[in-house]
């Protein structure tokens, strides 16, 4: 089997089967003209041992599904993670010192692949994430993933600033997740768990797709 050191010295790993299932499903892209209303999104995030996409490692992962307008609680899921390290300085923003369940991380990479299929993939700050899952994706073959991204920070900027919007105008933390949260009347619980930003995300999306249809976008291309 590949390991990290098959990655770190950029051996070519070969794709593993449910990496060319899950390429597979990109056949064929979304029609620029399906409502908002028919779409899958898959709203995720990750928590860390730190901020370097090189050096740390996901510690968990939590995610939830939302289609068209609804809110998917019987789809959701929360995974920790078999993590070669662990950091006091994270250890005291996401408090996980020995989850009950940890998942080897081959299988959390299959059933993740799975998981998510040809959805949207949403997240606040929404690179670090991907960045952190695809780290972890490539030594089993995986290059990139091929889901169409919304960040919900910028599809807030776009809709209340406008698409032209420079964020470096605005009021420091005025996009912050908690602030946003606070702004549209979302109750901040479990905050600071992978699962519990996954469902604050989510409520945002929701709260999000409903002023773009407000605003005239009420299509996959119109939203993208």
């Amino acid at each position: 089997m590949m390991g990290w050191l098959d990655f770190l010295f950029g051996k070519k790993v070969a794709k593993t089967t449910f990496v060319e299932a899950y390429e597979a499903l990109f056949a064929k892209n979304i029609p620029d003209q399906r409502p908002i209303s028919q779409l899958n999104f898959t709203v995720l995030d990750t928590e860390t041992t730190g901020f370097d996409v090189k050096k740390d490692y996901i510690v968990s992962f939590g995610a939830v599904k939302v289609i068209g307008y609804r809110l998917q609680l019987n789809q959701s899921k929360e995974v920790y993670l078999n993590t070669p390290i662990q950091k006091a300085d994270s250890l005291k923003v996401h408090e996980i010192l020995y989850p009950i369940e940890i998942s080897p991380l081959r299988d959390f990479a299959e059933d993740f692949l799975h998981y998510v299929g040809n959805d949207i993939i949403v997240g606040h700050h929404i690179c670090f994430d991907l960045g952190m899952l695809e780290k972890l994706l490539k030594q089993y073959g995986l290059r990139n993933l091929l889901n169409p991204i919304i960040d919900t920070q910028a599809l807030a900027m776009r809709l209340e600033k406008g698409p032209h919007y420079d964020p470096r105008m605005g009021k420091r933390g005025e996009y912050a997740l908690d602030a946003l949260c606070e702004r549209y009347g979302i109750a901040l619980d479990d905050r600071h768990t992978a699962a519990g930003d996954a469902f604050l995300t989510a409520q945002l999306l929701m709260k999000l797709l409903k002023l773009a249809e407000q605003k005239g976008i009420r299509t996959y291309g119109e939203l993208i």
